[in-house]
This record gives structure tokens, sequence and C-alpha cells, in this order.
């Protein structure tokens, strides 16, 4: 039986009057535990650091720095206000204030002057709803990660099978989906033409896994001959596309999606777009496309793999022989996105091919630590993220560079301890581009440059280099910053702000 007290809640009060502050806390500090913040800005600030541990926002609206309605727009802006209940206590008492809160996403709004026991009992019930919503969304979560498992777990096994028949290495299912997903994510961002988006790509993963599920059907004898077939021999082995999709159509649920784009894939993988594949020759596009994109990822992997009857080729020659059509012929915009992922397809390759040996730890891992009831999904999000956090703090405290972040909206500079030290500048400062201590540093032309270059960057090119000279102590001082750019979730992904650091050059000499 456990003896851990039970955990006591965090409630965050963002109030500019330190008596009003003061009153809450008498209030609430005997059941909750109380972080203040004076402003607006020291409040998102907080948020940004411990929005996982905070059960409870008590927000004013007139505050300096950023107003509640600022902090509202910054709590929507990062999704918090989702996973975070906001109790807004304000003077303000006119309909228009109070339905704009609502609006914005406000659980309650109390009026000042307040009753004591109105505040607590409030307090208690948010508190204790969003709790409850916690317990369900993780018991929900739970449940559709263990059914995705079961899915994933299903398709992998029966695709392997399909391997080991064939002699092939375990490692071609693995490749065929990823490389399916990453040339997929990068069609997604050319043309909405095909209407992909995660969930999509995701379907059409998995499917991808069992496009040669119709080899079950071949004779194992002309399977693996390592010689060249026959032409009728060629006959037979062409005919598992037909099988798969046959095995594909006797599935149940023939409504699902997966199951659709599975019978596409085993149907028409090896279809091409000249109309000169098989079994239909079927031209153009009306080859579904995501037989489109698996017959390219299917090419590229056996190119670069090894054989019964050929060596593997280097990721540059695969690509040449692709490119110059001696593998029969692909749609433009998807040789378009074969080099624009060419590094990317390469690095992901050598992962897998490295991981092979891991994956069964892994496994059976992920397994132990799933038949522990007590760490269901928010427990587990909670630790990782603490774990990030701790790492975070120690590097930054070892670390002699001025480490930075900046977030775009709200418009934010956030430093690391060296760099306070160094710059002069407060941890967190507002609207940089007006702030006259960093313009003493880094000039506004200085800074639309660099601000520039960022946005000209992509999720999978997010890094920049950037030299500057300023002043520092009085002294003229060569900066380089060395950042990445920071994208949404989004589809397409926004970008949203920056990591990074910045070193003084010291007498070196700038390098390109």
């Amino acid at each position: 039986m456990s003896t851990n007290k039970e955990q006591r809640h965090t409630i965050l009060v963002a109030d500019d009057s330190d008596m009003n502050r003061t009153i809450l806390r008498s209030m609430l500090e005997e059941s909750y535990d109380i972080i203040e913040a004076e402003d607006g800005l020291q409040a998102v600030a907080i948020l940004q650091q411990k929005d996982q541990e905070i059960s409870l926002v008590l927000l004013d609206i007139v505050m300096p720095n950023m107003d509640g309605f600022d902090v509202l727009s910054a709590m929507n802006q990062y999704n918090w206000i989702d996973t975070v209940p906001v109790i807004m206590i304000s003077a303000e008492s006119t309909h228009s204030f109070i339905e704009r809160a609502y609006d914005m996403g406000v659980t309650d709004y109390i009026s000042r002057p307040f009753d004591m026991m109105v505040v607590r009992r409030r307090v208690i019930n948010t508190i204790m709803l969003y709790a409850k919503q916690r317990r369900l969304a993780a018991m929900v979560n739970e449940q559709i990660y263990q059914r995705e498992k079961i899915n994933n777990l299903m398709i992998s096994i029966l695709s392997h099978i399909v391997e080991f028949r064939n002699e092939e290495s375990g490692l071609h299912v693995l490749h065929i989906q990823t490389m399916t997903e990453i040339l997929l994510k990068s069609l997604m961002r050319k043309t909405d033409k095909y209407q992909l988006d995660r969930e999509t790509i995701n379907l059409i993963g998995n499917a991808s896994t069992l496009h040669d599920v119709g080899k079950i059907g071949i004779p194992t004898e002309v399977l693996n001959k390592p010689g060249k077939f026959t032409p009728e021999e060629f006959a037979i082995m062409k005919e598992h596309s037909r099988m798969g999709a046959e095995m594909m159509r006797g599935v149940p649920f023939q409504d699902e999606p997966l199951v659709k784009y599975a019978y596409e894939i085993c149907h028409w993988h090896h279809e091409r777009y000249d109309g000169r594949g098989y079994p239909d020759g079927l031209v153009g596009e009306e080859i579904p496309i995501s037989a489109q994109v698996v017959a390219l990822a299917d090419v590229y992997d056996a190119l670069t793999s090894e054989r019964v009857y050929k060596p593997a080729h280097s990721h540059e020659k695969a690509l040449a022989m692709i490119l110059n059509g001696e593998c029969g012929a692909f749609q433009p915009l998807l040789l378009e996105c074969l080099v624009e992922s060419s590094d990317m397809i390469q690095k992901e390759m050598a992962v897998d091919t490295v991981l092979r040996g891991e994956q069964r730890i892994m496994e059976n891992t992920a397994t132990e630590v799933l038949q522990n009831e007590e760490l269901i999904t928010a427990d587990r999000t909670l630790r990782v993220l603490e774990l990030e956090r701790n790492k975070l703090r120690f590097f930054s405290s070892l670390s002699q560079d001025i480490l930075f972040e900046y977030t775009r909206t709200p418009s934010m500079l956030t430093l690391y301890p060296r760099g306070v030290q160094r710059l002069g500048l407060e941890r967190d400062t507002v609207d940089p581009y007006h702030n006259k201590r960093v313009l003493e540093l880094m000039s506004v032309d200085q800074m639309t440059e660099l601000a520039q270059r960022l946005q000209e960057t992509s999720p999978e090119e997010p890094s920049v280099e950037y030299y500057f000279d300023s002043h520092i102590d009085g002294a003229p001082a060569r900066f380089q910053i060395i950042c990445q750019s920071v994208w949404s979730p989004d589809e397409p992904p926004q970008y949203t702000g920056v990591i990074g650091k910045m070193v003084e050059c010291k007498g070196e000499e700038e390098t390109h």
C-alpha cells in the first residue's frame, strides 16, 4: 500500500496588487501551493516553465506589461487554456469585459469585492472538475495508445512473416513505412491536391507495411530464385499484386480507411506513371497517391538493399538510377520530394539499421512500463517533462555560452543565468524590439536581418548562423549567434520562435 501524501495542487495568482495577492494566498495556502506573479509577463513566463504543474490560474485584468487578456491570448496561443483552467477575479464588472473573458476561455469570472467563501468554493469545484477531466483524458489516451500499439504490432507480425518467407531483411517493411511517411510529408507541404494530413499519412504509412502480403501465395522456388526470372516465372511473380488485393478485399471492415489504403497499395504499387507497370497498366493520376509513394519507396529500398540476386547500391547511385528513369517512370512532383528529402531519407535509413539490434529491448521495456497501471499517460508525460527540465537546467548551468529562447507570440526573449549575468538583462524581456537595453546590444537593423533569415528557414532546415558587432561593458565586441527556428505541429507548420546561443568571437575571424 502506498503511503505517499496526497499531491497538493498548485495555483498561480497573477495580480499587480500585493494586497490582493496576499488576501488570496491567505485564503488558499492551507490547501494549495501558491505561486505569485506581479504582472501578466511574469504569469506567462511561469506558465512557460510550469504549465504542467499548475492546476488553476487566478487572473486579474488590469496589470502592467501584459494585461489579463494578453495572458489569455498567450494561453490560447500555446494551448495552455485547454488544460489549465482560469478564474478571472477583477473589479471590472462591465458586460463587455465579462463576455470577452468567457469568449477567450475562462472557466469562471468573479467580481471584486468578493466573498471569501464563494472564491474558495469556486476554486475547489474548478480544480476538482479539471482533475477529473484529466484523469478521463488520460484513460482514453491510454486506451487509444494500446489499441494503436496492438494494431501496429499485428501489421508488423504479418509483414515480417512475408519478409521471412521471402528471405529479405526484416528492415524492408520498416524502411518502406519510414520513407513513405517522409515522402508524404514533403508532398503535403508542396500541394493540397491529395488532402493529406497527419492522420492520413500515418494510415498510409501503416498500410504500406502490407504492400507485399500477396507474396504469401507465390511458390518459394520462384519467390527466392537467385537468378533472372524466365517470362513464365515473372508472370507468376507479378500475380502477388492481385493476390494481395484479393486478400484485402476479404478483410472485414471495408469502410475503414486503413483497409482502403492497404488495398490500393497491394494492388497498384508496381504501376508506373507512364502506364508501363502492372497489373493494370494505370497511367498518371489513375494510380492512387498511396500506391505511387509506396512504389517509389519500394524501388529505392530494393536498390539500396542486398538481395539474393544483387549487391546493395549506394544512396547516391540509387537516386541517380531513379531520376534517370532506369527503374520506371514516377510522378515528377514525387521525384522533387525524393530529391528534397534525400538527406533525411539517408539519415533515417541509417538510424533504422543501427536500431535493429535494440528493437527487442525497447519493445520489452515498453511492455513492462505499460503493465504498471499507475503509470498512466499523464504521469509519464509529466515525468518525462520534468526530466527534460532538470537536464536543461543542469547543462545550462555548466555552459559559458549565452543561451536564449525567443517566442513570437507573445514577443518575449528569455535568457538563461549566464546570459542574464553577462548582458545585464532581465531573465524575461517582453517585446525586445523596443527594449532600450536590448537595442544597446543589437540594433533594429541587425535584429530585422536575423529575423528575416529565420523566417526563411523550414522545419527540415531550421539552422541559422549570424555574426554582428556590438558593445558590452563599454568595449566593442563581436558575437556569433547559432540558433534554430522553432515550428508548430500544425499543418502547414508555423514559425513560432527561436532557440540558440550567443558566443563572443574574441578575435576569431568570421568564417563562412
